[in-house]
């Protein structure tokens, strides 16, 4: 099938072409959308030509059969390349947030020469143990195993666990807006069709996006990326909360230690989220990164 190697990949750009670019790559289960609308216009007003995507088996790109998705962690990679070329785009600032994280990593380390800037939020290293590491929190594994008893075709079943998902994953430095995050994932659930062929990204054999230890991974071609995050290059920015459910700060800590030069910033009480309150934050430093390369 020419789908399985030349998905269609639905996309959105903020701002100025003749801007430099800033390619954004969100995490499992998670469209476009996830990058909010206002924070790209944000991005985009510091002077950035800010593109978002969905995934595969996300929003509106291709999507598989729900149990079998005939690709992996690293063609998603590609995926992210792919959406550069679509614009005629040689190199870009790239930004991933947790399993997207991962993937701008893995862009990092195979395309090394489209890429000016890395900035890894709510993520974890790849290719490194972080069996050591603090593991997800006990509270946000007891909602996430009630995952497996929701029927992924029954809107009302998935939006309302994905609202309590949201709430799970939240910090604890700001309230949490139900009623507004419920409308949101009602927006996403209905331009994606659903969530159904998004649950693929969990079965990925390349690696974990939710609390899980990153397995390495092997591409196609057979490369194995293991323990050689220490090879990548361009300037690292790790952005982290300090009260994420999901990855703990130590995972952030982790990756930025892992890679020469490469720094931190922690967002006091921020979870595993882009909350607006801390978006002047994210934005300012993401921005300064760009600027600094």
């Amino acid at each position: 099938m020419t789908k399985v190697m030349e998905p269609e990949i639905a996309s959105q750009t903020f701002g100025d072409p003749a801007h430099p670019p800033m390619l954004l790559i969100m995490g499992a289960m998670a469209s476009m959308l996830w990058w909010p609308e206002a924070f790209c216009r944000k991005l985009a007003g510091k002077g950035l030509f800010v593109i978002r995507y969905d995934n595969r088996d996300t929003g509106r790109s291709t999507k598989y059969a729900p149990g079998e998705p005939p690709y992996t962690f690293v063609d998603m990679a590609d995926d992210a390349i792919r959406v550069l070329d679509s614009y005629g785009i040689a190199k870009a600032h790239v930004a991933g947030m947790s399993m997207g994280g991962m993937i701008a990593q893995l862009v990092a380390l195979k395309h090394p020469s489209r890429v000016i800037s890395l900035t890894a939020i709510s993520t974890s290293p790849i290719g490194i143990d972080t069996s050591h590491l603090p593991a997800m929190t006990d509270a946000y594994m007891k909602h996430s195993a009630k995952g497996a008893k929701v029927d992924w075709s029954n809107r009302d079943q998935v939006v309302d666990f994905m609202v309590k998902d949201a709430h799970a994953i939240a910090g604890t430095a700001h309230p949490f807006d139900e009623k507004l995050t419920r409308a949101f994932v009602e927006q996403d659930y209905d331009r994606s069709g659903g969530f159904l062929s998004a649950t693929n990204h969990f079965l990925l054999t390349s690696g974990e996006d939710r609390g899980g230890e990153d397995r390495g991974g092997e591409d196609r071609g057979g490369e194995d990326w293991r323990g050689r995050l220490h090879e990548l290059k361009v300037p690292l920015l790790v952005i982290h909360g300090t009260a994420d459910p999901i990855f703990p700060v130590e995972h952030g800590a982790a990756l930025a230690e892992a890679v020469a030069g490469a720094s931190l910033v922690r967002i006091e009480g921020g979870g595993h989220e882009l909350h607006p309150d801390d978006w002047a934050a994210i934005v300012d430093a993401i921005v300064t990164h760009s600027q600094a390369k």
